[in-house]
């Protein structure tokens, strides 16, 4: 339980205390009402006595009472009606509020720290009217009037005639059975007669005869002349005279006012409960009780609190601070005692003392010493009660029953005189006298005696009281006899039925055991007690009990916490709306932020409701807001009655200052840092054929991979624009703006272009948000940035659709638990500084949008218009943190974040604006085909543009055609076939020799050293106009690998008048071409043997090109025609086909394989002219009727393309370290010999069949031959990767890089052709020699000296060799030495001799060369291409 202000032991006989009836006549009550006050009430505060008293027991032991305190109130002649008691006991309570500035105490409990008033002074008042205002009841005596005092004026016409009156009125009350009520404690009561002195008006003289007159009458102990009314009220104003009374009618003036109609006071007072609380019991604010005689009419509820009479004059001030403003404000209109001095004060004093020691306290030890002497006599035991106590106890003890045994006798009645309840009258005055031993003696005889009567509600009286003296005596000898009060409560609950003595004994037994530190114990008799039957009694004992729980030596914060939500549930039921609020917010500290989310819901909504009703509405609020808020775990329908509750009470909360500030919405959650910034306009969708760049848009994904490569493309242009540097302030342009971008710089964004804010809301609830009206909230700054600086920067703009236009969403769903963005748009009209600052919209919820089970079946979804039940405007604000730095130590050691700038634009002047559409651009190519499509360029903006360059990772994926494409017409027959190639009609007559044609790499855009994936634009005039479109062919070439390719290109693009701050813009476009595989052509180059050719020098080749058809025909090509080999090279050309097979149609249908041979020759010197010219010869061999020129456009831009990405790709590969530069340069000379730059080109066409209709596809592929006799493919290589190897665990020795070249290259210096016949008739019969005439040709191909060994000795190395050369011989010399020039032939007469017939090779002679500047010799074997067989016939 809280900390009480009085102990126990001073609360327990300030609640017992004896009683005195007040009688007075009416003008007696006219001289009190001048005070505002009645008789009963003037006493009140003078009420204790200042000073021990004593008296003697019937012992005659002296006896000494402390502290007493007597209750004097008019009499009634009604019980009180429990109805008007309830609606008192709620005022008290809801009067009583905690002080304003009161300091709560901290408890520490566990990890818990809580707040929580120590006292509930609201408890005190409840328990201590609930006491005073007990009925008077026939099984107990405690409250039974003692005494009574008559009351008369000294200005009535017959005084002591009036005494008579008003002593015969007592007697009749008492005496007569028409009143059962008030009750009288012993029939001969003592009567006490005052005579009220009004000083100020009265005769002093006429009042002390009158007094005489009475004393002779009624004898001097029971007489008093009390003089009042000593100043005129009039003068109250004088002087300020303490006001003792206001602290005990303040309290709750309903229960001073003895008589209702009686004076203006009695109205106000009636008026002081609060008016928002309303009485359960239904009764009106005045309680009425007519037909009853003047002076009595309704119960006389009294308060007294004041602990100590010194006090008296400034009340105690718990009193004070426990009394409620409202209260205050009724009475302050009316002064108590206003015409009293501090004389009359200790008069009235003086008074009390005087009845108390002369009339009171000698009557109630006579009546003791008459009880004790009547029990004595009537049991016949001996003379004392006090040695009869003796044996009772130390006598064979009576079992007693238990209270389960025992039959609901509660309905016996004793007759007044019965010797039981004689007992029980002496225990209850000894008891009112604070004599507890004899008390106790009392009680527990009585006690048995109603057990053995089984008298049930006298005994459960009997027993409550037993225990409380036990508890008091002094000295302790006994302890508290906790069972005694256990069975009393259960018997008044269970058997008796009377909820009110439960509850008194519960107040008392609870406030003892507390004082016992049991702590534990008193909570559970608390919380027996809480039913049904009162809600305002059940919130109060529940509350103690939490405060139990709290206050025990190992704080139980829990049940605290769950004892104060029932405490605040019931106060809420008894309409103590403050108070309940109270409790739950205590409890709040308990469960807050601990994870148990539905309790804390239910907390949270409870305090929103009921701050809502005391019209907090900002508690309410914020209460409401928490529901929201947190993850919470209640059902659909919960959430969104919670929500439809919070909207309400914003509502009313915006409706109290609707021009204030918009407030800040919890709901729906916002994060912020996924917030993105699109600038410029949405992409307008394919028309028909034209397809739209793809630009970059809000829907696609942010891959780091993939701005990183557009970053590139755009530093390479950029690269190229300003003369292969990039500038220092260059930035890439950012056209979308999101978490990964670079934000620490303001971005731009172009006047008259929209900018988009992706918002990305999350419902946490599982029901339905609407969001209406929604917008961003911007606040704008106009500038000019051309250039005036000493321009003043104009004021902030913030809802100006002249300079900024924003885009409203009416309706905006968001589903249950559903992460949705919104895209809003603000148009810029004028350049300035923008900053977004958050979105501002109506919060709302759709009606009925939740059925029974849960499932939301949304009104009118697919009108879009939904029904919103409420909603409230607000804004959410949207507060970007910025990435944490963590460059220099500084930042790394703290935490530190960068700005974050990606929603403070800065609007720059107008640019232009270019979009491109690609027309009949295909999606699926086969590897190598050639297609022709057209892109438009298009100016949407109000400025011309310029300088449009195109730029891509794969240039030879597409082409916009050379220089001369446009200076060539179209064939006829190429219209025909709508062929993309140029092509020419050709005789059948030239079938198998070349045609000849040249071109430069610089007509197709490739120069030397500029970079060839930086294409411009060929712009008629270099100049796209406002409004101007543009169409251009575009020829493209599926990638020679299969497989999915997406294709970057970025084109890029200025304005023609330059801008400070925009320097360029870029448009992206990401193609993606699926490409199915066609042909596979592999090809050789050798040197032909043959050496004869028209010059006689330079050497001929053969190149062998294998094309095998590998598609697998997904793409429904039937079948692939070879319509066309070309070479290209700048200084070798095709000559002829030397196709074996007369077949002149190269088809291949699929899986077949093709092979082709053609001969190749130098370029004459005047064809191959200087190297620098780049010019580059073509050469074309015909398989059908038309020659495609190939160093026309595009085959020569594919081709070109194609030649600079290989040279791209070999550049990449390291290259060896330099040695000693004699052997680099001997070893170049000898590497070159086996050089040849010969490339092939393939053109084929494929004839496809698809919806019944058959096209013609035609393509390219390439072969690049860099070295004689190694084979070249038209497709990249797929690395296969090498075995695993065991590890090998050597020290590695200092290798040098071999400055050798290898055995190949070696054996490409010089080329050996024999000639010789190829059959020999030798008559065997008649020569047995046979001697045949050979050539040897040694052919220099290196541009540098050669020295030449030919050795003809056979190698004997195995007999197997001498087999196969069969048994031949060189004549003549058998070693020669030779030198050759540069490209040098020369020729050797050999012989060779036979001895019988057979087939012979004549490849033997081994040919060692070396260069002749050089010391080092390299001599390897000469390789013979083949051998040279030769047939030996006998005629």
């Amino acid at each position: 339980m809280a900390q009480c202000v009085q102990s126990v032991q001073e609360l327990i006989p300030d609640s017992f205390v004896p009683c005195v009836a007040a009688l007075c006549s009416d003008e007696a009550e006219r001289l009190t009402r001048r005070n505002h006050l009645s008789f009963a009430e003037l006493l009140k505060p003078f009420s204790r006595l200042t000073s021990e008293v004593h008296m003697r027991d019937p012992n005659n032991q002296l006896h000494i009472i402390k502290n007493l305190k007597i209750a004097v109130s008019n009499i009634i002649t009604q019980p009180p009606q429990p109805g008007a008691i309830r609606k008192l006991l709620n005022d008290v309570v809801s009067a009583s509020q905690p002080a304003e500035g009161l300091v709560a105490n901290v408890i520490t409990a566990g990890d818990y720290d809580l707040n929580i008033s120590a006292t509930t002074p609201w408890f005190e008042s409840y328990r201590e009217t609930f006491l005073q205002s007990m009925p008077a009841s026939d099984h107990e005596f405690l409250n039974h009037y003692l005494a009574c005092m008559l009351v008369a004026s000294s200005s009535e016409a017959e005084p002591v005639e009036q005494f008579s009156k008003l002593s015969q009125e007592q007697h009749r009350i008492q005496h007569n059975s028409d009143y059962s009520y008030p009750k009288w404690f012993i029939p001969n009561t003592l009567k006490y007669y005052v005579l009220l002195h009004d000083v100020s008006a009265g005769d002093e003289q006429r009042a002390d005869s009158v007094y005489e007159e009475m004393k002779q009458k009624y004898g001097t102990q029971c007489c008093y002349l009390l003089k009042i009314n000593s100043r005129t009220s009039n003068r109250a104003s004088d002087e300020q005279i303490p006001d003792p009374w206001s602290q005990y009618l303040q309290k709750n003036s309903i229960q001073n006012q003895e008589s209702y109609e009686d004076g203006p006071y009695a109205i106000t007072a009636n008026k002081n409960s609060d008016s928002n609380l309303f009485s359960l019991d239904g009764l009106d604010n005045e309680v009425k009780v007519d037909g009853l005689p003047n002076n009595f009419r309704t119960h006389s509820l009294q308060l007294d609190q004041s602990s100590d009479p010194s006090n008296s004059f400034d009340g105690p001030d718990h009193v004070k601070s426990s009394s409620s403003h409202e209260t205050k404000k009724t009475n302050t209109g009316i002064i108590h005692g206003a015409c009293l001095t501090l004389t009359d004060h200790d008069r009235i004093r003086q008074f009390i003392q005087e009845f108390t020691f002369r009339g009171l306290l000698p009557h109630i030890e006579k009546t003791i010493r008459q009880l004790n002497d009547q029990l004595i006599s009537r049991k016949g035991l001996s003379r004392s009660l006090f040695s009869a106590t003796k044996k009772w106890f130390s006598g064979s003890k009576v079992p007693e029953k238990s209270i389960n045994e025992l039959k609901n006798t509660s309905g016996l009645l004793y007759p007044p005189e019965a010797p039981e309840l004689q007992i029980r009258k002496m225990a209850d005055l000894c008891f009112l006298v604070q004599h507890y031993d004899l008390a106790y003696s009392c009680y527990h005889t009585a006690k048995k005696d109603f057990l053995n009567d089984q008298a049930m509600l006298y005994a459960a009286g009997a027993l409550e009281m037993a225990a409380v003296s036990a508890f008091l005596q002094p000295g302790a000898p006994r302890p508290y006899p906790a069972h005694y009060m256990d069975t009393a409560i259960q018997t008044y609950r269970d058997i008796c039925k009377n909820m009110v003595l439960a509850e008194r004994c519960v107040l008392l037994s609870a406030e003892i055991l507390k004082s016992q530190s049991k702590y534990s114990e008193a909570a559970a008799l608390l919380i027996r007690l809480t039913s049904e039957d009162s809600d305002l009694r059940s919130a109060l004992l529940l509350e103690q009990a939490a405060h139990c729980f709290i206050n025990m030596k190992s704080p139980m914060v829990r049940k605290y916490a769950f004892h104060m939500i029932l405490a605040g549930h019931r106060f809420s039921k008894a309409g103590q709306k403050k108070h309940a609020l109270r409790c739950y917010c205590q409890a709040m500290q308990v469960y807050k932020g601990k994870g148990w989310s539905l309790a804390e819901d239910h907390i949270n909504f409870t305090i929103g409701r009921q701050s809502y009703t005391l019209r907090q509405l900002d508690n309410a609020v914020s209460a409401f807001r928490h529901i929201l808020i947190n993850e919470s775990k209640q059902s659909a329908p919960q959430q969104g009655a919670f929500l439809r509750e919070y909207l309400y009470v914003y509502k009313n909360v915006s409706q109290l200052s609707p021009d204030g500030p918009l407030p800040q919405l919890p709901l729906p959650y916002i994060n912020s840092s996924a917030t993105r910034l699109f600038f410029g306009h949405d992409r307008r969708p394919a028309d028909g054929e034209k397809q739209a760049a793809t630009h970059i848009s809000l829907d696609q994904e942010y891959d780091s991979e993939s701005s990183q490569q557009w970053r590139e493309l755009e530093e390479q242009v950029v690269a190229v624009v300003n003369k292969g540097v990039i500038p220092s302030n260059f930035h890439p342009i950012q056209y979308c703006l999101n978490s990964y971008s670079d934000n620490s710089r303001f971005p731009l964004a172009v006047v008259e272009e929209p900018i988009t804010v992706e918002v990305a809301f999350r419902n946490p609830l599982k029901v339905p948000l609407l969001l209406t009206d929604l917008s961003l909230l911007w606040k704008f700054q106009p500038k000019d940035f051309s250039g005036m600086d000493n321009e003043e920067v104009k004021e902030l703009v913030t809802g100006e659709p002249k300079m900024i236009g924003t885009e409203v969403v009416s309706e905006f769903l968001i589903n249950s638990e559903e992460s949705k963005v919104a895209r809003l748009k603000l148009f810029p009209h004028h350049i300035g500084e923008l900053h977004i600052l958050g979105v501002v919209y109506n919060l709302g919820t759709i009606q009925g949008s939740v059925t029974v089970d849960g499932i939301g079946a949304l009104p009118g979804c697919h009108t879009g218009k939904y029904s919103s039940s409420m909603s409230v405007r607000g804004r959410q604000d949207l507060e970007i943190q910025g990435p944490r730095l963590n460059n220099t130590k500084e930042e790394k050691t703290s935490i530190k974040y960068g700005p974050d700038r990606r929603l403070d634009p800065i609007i720059t002047e107008e640019m232009p604006l270019l979009e491109v559409f690609f027309i009949h651009f295909p999606t699926g190519l086969l590897c190598g085909e050639i297609r022709k499509a057209y892109v438009e360029f298009v100016n949407v903006s109000k400025c011309p543009l310029t300088g449009l360059k195109v730029v891509s990772k794969r240039p030879e994926f597409f082409t916009f055609g050379g220089n001369t494409a446009v200076l060539t017409p179209l064939s006829p027959s190429a219209s025909e076939n709508c062929s993309a190639y140029k092509t020419v009609v050709t005789e059948s007559t030239s079938m198998c020799t070349a045609l000849i044609s040249s071109a430069s790499s610089l007509d197709f855009g490739i120069g030397i050293g500029s970079q060839p994936e930086v294409i411009p634009v060929p712009l008629p005039d270099t100049v796209l106009l406002p409004g101007a479109s543009v169409q251009l062919p575009m020829w493209l070439r599926g990638p020679d690998e299969e497989g999915v390719h997406e294709i970057n290109f970025l084109f890029y693009y200025e304005s023609v008048k330059k801008q400070p701050k925009i320097r360029h813009r870029i448009l992206r476009h990401t193609a993606v071409i699926c490409t199915s595989r066609s042909l596979n052509v592999r090809a050789t180059v050798c040197r032909s043997n043959s050496l004869e050719d028209e010059e006689g020098r330079g050497g001929n080749m053969l190149v062998f090109v294998d094309v095998e058809n590998i598609n697998t025909s997904e793409a429904g090509v039937k079948e692939f025609h070879i319509v066309q080999v070309s070479s290209s090279s700048k200084h070798w050309k095709l000559q002829k086909s030397v196709n074996l097979s007369e077949n002149k149609d190269a088809k291949l249908a699929s899986r077949e394989k093709g092979k082709f041979c053609f001969k190749a020759v130098r370029c004459k010197e005047k064809e191959a002219v200087t190297q620098s010219s780049e010019k580059y010869t073509f050469a074309d061999i015909i398989f059908g009727n038309e020659q495609i020129v190939s160093s026309a456009s595009p085959c020569a831009d594919f081709f070109h393309r194609s030649l600079s990405s290989e040279l791209k790709k070999s550049r990449a590969q390291p290259s060896v370290h330099k040695v000693k530069q004699s052997l680099e340069d001997a070893v170049r000379v000898i590497q070159k010999c086996s050089e040849v730059d010969l490339n092939i080109v393939i053109l084929w066409k494929a004839y496809v069949v698809e919806d019944s209709k058959q096209l013609i596809l035609e393509g390219q592929h390439h072969v690049i031959l860099h070295t004689i006799g190694k084979e070249a493919f038209s497709y990249p290589q797929k690395q296969e990767p090498p075995e695993m190897e065991l590890l090998k665990f050597v020290r590695p020795e200092n290798t040098t890089v071999s400055s050798r070249p290898s055995v190949e290259q070696l054996s490409s210096l010089i080329k050996t052709s024999l000639h010789y016949p190829e059959s020999f008739n030798h008559p065997f019969h008649q020569k047995s020699l046979c001697f045949v005439p050979v050539t040897l040709l040694l052919s220099n191909c290196s541009k540098a000296d050669v020295d030449v060994i030919v050795d003809l000795r056979h190698k004997t190395t195995s007999p197997e060799a001498l087999e196969i050369h069969g048994s031949f011989t060189w004549l003549g010399q058998t070693q020669y030495k030779l030198q050759l020039k540069s490209q040098e032939i020369h020729s050797l007469q050999l012989k060779a001799c036979f001895v019988h017939t057979g087939v012979y090779n004549l490849g033997t002679p081994r040919v060692f060369a070396k260069l002749s500047d050089q010391v080092t010799v390299f001599e390897t074997n000469q390789q013979n291409s083949m051998p040279a067989l030769i047939i030996i016939n006998n005629v």
